[in-house]
This record gives C-alpha cells, structure tokens and sequence, in this order.
C-alpha cells in the first residue's frame, strides 16, 4: 500500500507539470471561470487516477 502512495505522488506531480502546457482559456466561453477551474480539477483528477493505476496495472503485470 506505500507503494501506491509513492505512485500517487509522482503522478500527481508529473500530471500537474504537464497540465501547465495547456492554454486551457482558449477552449472556454468568456466569464466562465469557475466552471473552466472545475473542469480543470477533475480533468487533474481523473488523469492522476488513471496514470497511478496503469503503473500500478504495469507494476503487478511485469512482477513474476
């Protein structure tokens, strides 16, 4: 389980370094802040969730 946790946290950090590159308020409608902070959160979110478990998927996979 503190491995996951350590898995959580590098994604996490990697998921947020590479979401910096995105011009995200090119995509939203003028004066919806909160609604594009939202979508950015869960688009955060749910990409930390799927990074952490394919290497967790790859981890156990490649484990013999």
């Amino acid at each position: 389980m503190q491995g996951k946790f350590f898995v959580y946290i590098i994604s996490t950090i990697l998921v947020i370094w590479s979401m910096e590159s995105i011009h995200i308020n090119q995509i939203f409608k003028k004066n919806k802040i909160y609604q594009a902070r939202l979508f950015y959160f869960l688009l955060g979110i749910s990409m930390i969730y799927l990074v952490t478990n394919f290497f967790m998927d790859l981890f156990t996979s490649l484990k013999f």
